[in-house]
């Protein structure tokens, strides 16, 4: 029998009972629509975080201090600094793999503008650290080389920390307070939104590491060093030339261990990659239990119609029909439920997933591998479980059916 008149049959055979084969599919239509929907929600998620993590920088390497242990027992990362301005210079003078690069400063204070208070962090940082970090100015200018030569008491705002201290007025050329040295306003960065943690990276104060190291921080030791290099291939080769210069740096001896690590966004990227794979794949497994609820659904239904039509079955056998016509015939009724169930889940998954996006501002991503794959799966479920009814009526004897009452 031509497969176009087995789809005519098993159709007629589901509008019989309409009400009966909505009820069936409803397994299969919430299981595709949810696992569209929480797999959305996923890729949204793992979307998010990788951009989030491109606007950290360009092709950058972050340089922080090593570990330290006592008594055989590791104090952990950043236990034990000793990186230093001079790291910085070293580095921008002896590599040749890196385009750029920044020490980073770090203190915490209040800041006094305008009539306002606003708690906030100052990173002193270098010329390049704009470049590093990808981050346009918006408004004014960032300080130059001279700026940072001659300890200059500049500052450039974060929008946060601008929209905070000068809410209607304009920042650039007015004076701040930091822990009450003066520095005087010349910019405002671009607004660079969350990091992938939730830290809000407009929450900060840029100034000339020369000056925050002699007015606000009063110490050798500094927080970070920030590089990048010149394209994103080269950041392996990179890394391995930093560590050495890092090591003649420090006057480490070859069976000294680092006192310092060296990280690059691809391994952020793959760890923050792996954490939203695994929720998408846990999210997509726990709506994938309605799908399976749903195939029991169309067995349990299909073993009822293999009842019900066994006098059908048991004419069919008798008129020279073979045993795989019958099953193939009760076999396509069951794919055709589970596939038409598939359909309305997508279009279910699909109003769910603008839904959630409108109601809580969650990034959400539908593909066509997505779709494919939620309706591929339900029309292996439709043949899963529509083989063991499709095969019972195919071994029915023609004769016990045709006396079936």
């Amino acid at each position: 029998m031509k497969l176009n008149k087995l789809v005519r049959i098993a159709g007629r055979s589901i509008l019989k009972t309409k009400m009966r084969s909505l009820l069936t599919m409803l397994g299969i239509i919430i299981g595709v629509g949810a696992v569209i929907v929480m797999v959305a929600i996923g890729q949204g998620a793992q979307s998010r975080i990788e951009q989030q993590i491109q606007n950290l920088g360009t092709n950058m390497l972050v340089i922080t201090p090593g570990a330290s242990s006592q008594g055989g027992v590791s104090r952990g990362a950043g236990s034990f600094n000793r990186l230093t301005v001079e790291d910085a210079e070293k580095i921008r003078r002896e590599s040749l793999l890196v385009s750029a690069v920044s020490p980073v400063i770090f203190t915490f204070t209040m800041a006094r503008g305008g009539d306002t208070n606003w708690r906030t962090q100052i990173n002193g940082v270098a010329t390049d650290y704009t470049t590093i970090r990808d981050w346009d100015v918006s408004e004014g200018r960032f300080f130059d080389a001279a700026d940072v030569r001659s300890k200059r008491k500049v500052a450039v705002l974060g929008k946060t920390v601008a929209d905070a201290l000068f809410p209607d007025s304009d920042p650039v050329g007015q004076q701040i307070l930091l822990r009450h040295v003066p520095f005087t306003i010349i910019g405002v960065l671009a607004r660079k939104g969350q990091t992938a943690t939730g830290a809000d990276q407009d929450d900060v104060v840029l100034a000339p590491y020369t000056t925050v190291q002699a007015r606000l921080a009063g110490r050798q030791f500094i927080g970070q060093i920030l590089a990048s290099t010149y394209s994103p291939e080269e950041i392996p080769e990179a890394e391995q030339e930093l560590t050495l210069i890092m090591r003649e740096s420090h006057h480490l001896a070859d069976w000294e261990e680092d006192d310092f690590t060296i990280r690059d966004q691809t391994q952020i990227a793959e760890a923050a990659r792996g954490t939203t794979e695994v929720m998408t794949w846990l999210l997509g497994a726990i709506a994938s239990i309605s799908l399976l609820v749903g195939g029991i659904g169309i067995m349990n239904i299909m073993l009822v119609s293999v009842t019900e039509r066994t006098r059908e079955i048991g004419i069919r056998l008798a008129i020279g029909a073979r045993g795989v016509d019958v099953m193939t015939q009760f076999l396509v009724e069951s794919i055709v439920m589970s596939l038409l169930g598939g359909l309305i889940g997508v279009g279910l998954g699909f109003a769910g997933t603008w839904l959630v996006g409108s109601l809580t501002g969650w990034d959400t991503t539908i593909t066509v591998q997505q779709v494919a794959l939620a309706l591929g799966f339900s029309a292996a479920v439709g043949i899963f479980f529509g083989f063991y009814p499709a095969r019972k009526a195919a071994r029915l004897n023609p004769i016990e059916a045709l006396r079936y009452e």
